[in-house]
């Protein structure tokens, strides 16, 4: 699952995971030319207050490839 990921007009919040709807009035946020869709204006104010460090978490998991039981980063 990616954060932020769009799955049919449905998004994942990046904080807790839930699915939610991407619509006007879901609250959401923008960072580095990205929207991210939330479920709450709880879960919201947590991401700007680490955007940054979610942000990096996520292309950690995306960029780590298991190799021969060593992990080497990089895009996938």
């Amino acid at each position: 699952m990616n954060s932020g990921e769009k799955t049919g007009g449905r998004s994942y919040d990046p904080i807790c995971g839930v699915r939610v709807e991407s619509g006007q009035r879901t609250p959401s946020s923008e960072y580095k030319k990205r929207r991210y869709f939330f479920c709450s204006d709880k879960c919201k104010h947590e991401f700007e207050r680490a955007a940054e460090r979610i942000r990096m978490q996520e292309a950690a998991r995306a960029g780590a490839l298991f190799t021969h039981g060593k992990v080497r980063w990089g895009l996938a």
